[in-house]
């Protein structure tokens, strides 16, 4: 028995130590995006970097000390909306991440030898989306954005998607770095937003997969499939399957959807049913009607 755990510690440490390295990373590199390139080329973008950035000017405050207090404020309001489970996860990045900007202010670097916004708004991207990426991979949150989007859902609109809600919102604030920065600003955070995004798929999934198929088999069937359609916004096949050992039908979902959203299907999965068994396989291409896929009568248009 004491072997039994001494194997199962080891694994536990194991699996911390690879997290802990992921994290320390992606905080970093986060931290670095917006202290030494975003900040100094006058840059702006969504989620609460963007706000932050639009207060910084008005209140003459540190941005680190700002992002502390935002994400904070995020935390409790989470707490008790969303409950303490909700609140739990993203607790380490609301004090981690901050940290790392903090770390980052007591230096004056400049990663750009002169100011270039266009390259700037690039790095931003990328250097951003890898930093979200490692977070993810882990099945980590930030707390930003995407937590108020939940909330939003969960109290306000629960027949909207979070993914959707979440896009006006950093809408909203690209829009407001644009009343407050310029018109210009506005327009290379979009630039930048979009590369994250991109980035984000390239460094969970690699460079190929645009789409990618989960199948799931877990005994949370009708949330796993509710949490899906409504929250994702993606369609659900079931299809019913025998187990060779057992002799045991179940029933499997099959669904398609972005890199990004598999990862939130896995969270969800993860945290319904930790015995649950999750296959993804990358898509090279999908035909038909939805959100990344690709016009059934494209070749016959070329």
């Amino acid at each position: 028995m004491s072997r039994w755990k001494s194997i199962i510690s080891k694994e536990k440490l194991k699996e911390w130590s690879i997290d802990g390295l992921f994290i320390i990373t992606g905080c970093a590199l986060g931290a670095f995006s917006s202290i030494c390139i975003l900040i100094p080329n006058g840059l702006s973008s969504g989620g609460i970097t963007g706000i932050c950035r639009i207060l910084q000017g008005p209140t003459g405050i540190d941005f680190s000390v700002l992002y502390y207090a935002f994400a904070f404020l995020i935390l409790v309001i989470c707490g008790l909306l969303l409950g303490i489970g909700e609140a739990r996860k993203i607790v380490l990045m609301t004090v981690l991440y901050p940290g790392f900007l903090l770390l980052f202010e007591q230096f004056n670097i400049n990663l750009l030898e002169e100011k270039d916004v266009i390259l700037a708004a690039i790095y931003c991207g990328v250097f951003g989306g890898v930093c979200s990426g490692l977070i993810f991979t882990r099945g980590y949150s930030f707390g930003g954005t995407d937590t108020i989007a939940k909330i939003i859902k969960s109290k306000w609109m629960p027949h909207v998607s979070i993914s959707k809600i979440l896009l006006v919102i950093d809408a909203i604030i690209i829009m407001g770095s644009g009343v407050f920065f310029g018109r210009n600003i506005a327009l290379y955070a979009l630039v930048t937003q979009i590369i994250f995004s991109r980035v984000v798929d390239y460094v969970m999934y690699g460079f190929d997969s645009k789409v990618v198929q989960l199948e799931i088999i877990t005994d949370k069937h009708d949330e796993a499939a509710e949490f899906i359609l409504h929250e994702i916004g993606r369609g659900v096949s079931n299809v019913e399957i025998t187990g060779a050992y057992t002799n045991t039908k179940r029933s499997k979902i099959i669904t398609l959807c972005s890199p990004r959203e598999s990862m939130l299907i896995k969270q969800f999965i993860a945290k319904e049913d930790k015995n649950a068994f999750v296959t993804v396989v990358r898509v090279e291409t999908v035909w038909g009607s939805g959100v990344g896929f690709s016009d059934l009568l494209e070749d016959k248009k070329k």
